[in-house]
């Protein structure tokens, strides 16, 4: 029998996670990132970048989680990212790079909470995010395309950190 939300017996739980969004601005992208901070169980989404719009076509991916989900709106990720990084939060950028390393290689902490940023649609995390991160993962792709959907690749990202906090 297929289970459905109100049958399924998963452990609710919350990890230390913020995912900040740097100029995402597609908004059933953004309702999805809203889908799978709640599922993932991250603290936090923080939607930053100068035209984000929560209009109907983001709630209707969301399917009601951006009510409740913690989340806030602000214009410069920047700011954020130097905010979390005093409270000594491990600043991940997602993003493919000449430096970046694969994601099933990186051993994330438990000691500290973790900011995991993920970038606008089509120019990914802009250049000085990507300067004062702690680390630039990458998800590794062996067809010919050098990218995926921002959510696609947030998702595989949530489940590989969650994986190894649990």
């Amino acid at each position: 029998m297929q289970l459905t939300h109100y049958n399924t017996n998963f452990n609710k739980q919350k990890f230390p996670i913020t995912l900040i969004c740097d100029n995402v601005t597609n908004a059933p992208n953004i309702g999805s990132l809203f889908r799978i901070s709640d599922a993932f169980g991250i603290e936090k989404l923080i939607l930053c970048g100068e035209n984000i719009q929560l209009g109907r076509k983001m709630a209707k991916t969301s399917r009601a989680t951006e009510k409740i989900v913690d989340y806030e709106m602000n214009r410069k990720a920047s700011e954020i990212i130097e905010d979390l990084k005093s409270k000594n939060y491990q600043i991940i950028s997602l993003e493919i790079t000449d430096s970046s390393q694969p994601i099933h290689k990186v051993q994330f902490s438990k000691e500290k909470p973790l900011a995991l940023i993920i970038g606008d649609e089509n120019f990914g995390v802009s250049e000085n995010i990507l300067k004062t991160s702690n680390a630039i993962i990458h998800i590794e792709m062996f067809g010919q395309n050098s990218s995926m959907n921002v959510v696609q690749a947030t998702n595989i990202a949530l489940y590989e950190i969650t994986k190894q906090l649990l």
